[in-house]
């Protein structure tokens, strides 16, 4: 008896170390890899169309400038369903390429450290739950994303010890928005790139680099300030999501211009991403 689950142990462990070679192979194929990185670019295009929305808002017209927002500007195209599930499967394949790197480790580079794992967890969260949302465009229950923060900080509130769990979410946002802003402020980010060689394209890859993740901290922070907000004062309608946060900005002194320079920054950061997709170190 004892011999024969020792077997069977042995048997499980082997299939494990199989599938494991099996979703490797798979998370390093080119063909895989190439759909993979095309998440970046859309993702960048996201925030391209959130960055032009949210500049419409500072000169005074309307709009949703978060990633429902975009998605609905998106599922106005012509093509719109074919375009819809073709973000859809990169941003998916994106979360999964990710998954790989965070279960898997990283095969090429050599810092394999736990920090770059949970960051390549972070990431496969970031876009499976950027999937998600394309695809409830795609099935048509797409939804305000202002409203479903309000009712997530609803019910959250309602759950034991919610508030210190929404306090713990809103610090969260807001200390990665500080950590994007630094790392933009640093230039880390140009750790993860293939930077060129001619001056112009390698200029350009920094400016757009340091404006985008400086933008996107400052949004980033906006967001998980209003939730720490919303939980400690028990008003879940203060917290908004990213378009309430910009929304807000435009009432301080000086709005407008804050929010068009944050505008500006965010579209910065789209064309960063569309660039990482293109000269992204794997």
């Amino acid at each position: 008896m004892e011999f024969s689950a020792k077997i069977r142990r042995l048997a499980i462990k082997e299939e494990m170390r199989k599938a494991a070679d099996v979703a490797e192979e798979a998370s390093n194929s080119q063909a895989f890899a190439a759909v993979a990185r095309a998440g970046y670019a859309v993702s960048g295009l996201l925030h391209l169309l959130i960055g032009v929305i949210a500049i419409q808002l500072a000169v005074g017209r309307g709009g949703e400038a978060d990633v429902s927002g975009a998605v609905t500007e998106l599922a106005n195209k012509p093509a719109a369903p074919l375009l819809l599930w073709a973000c859809f499967g990169a941003c998916a394949a994106l979360a999964l390429w990710q998954l790989g790197n965070a279960i898997l480790g990283y095969r090429i580079l050599p810092d394999n450290k736990l920090t770059k794992r949970l960051s390549a967890l972070g990431q496969a969260l970031v876009f499976a739950a950027l999937a998600a949302t394309i695809m409830s465009f795609v099935v048509g229950r797409g939804q305000n994303s202002r409203e479903s923060s309000s009712d997530f900080t609803v019910t959250l509130m309602k759950a034991p010890f919610g508030v210190f769990l929404l306090v713990a979410i809103g610090a969260g946002v807001a200390i990665t928005g500080i950590v994007f802003a630094v790392r933009g402020f640093r230039r880390k980010f140009t750790k993860d790139l293939a930077l060129s060689s001619s001056p112009g394209v390698h200029k350009f890859q920094l400016w757009v680099g340091v404006a985008g993740y400086i933008a996107k901290g400052i949004a980033l922070f906006l967001v998980g300030l209003l939730v720490v907000i919303a939980a400690v004062r028990a008003q879940p309608e203060q917290s908004t999501g990213l378009d309430g946060s910009l929304k807000a900005l435009k009432e301080q002194p000086y709005g407008p211009y804050l929010l068009a320079a944050v505008a500006l920054g965010l579209i910065a950061y789209g064309l960063f991403l569309m660039v990482k997709a293109r000269t992204l170190r794997t």
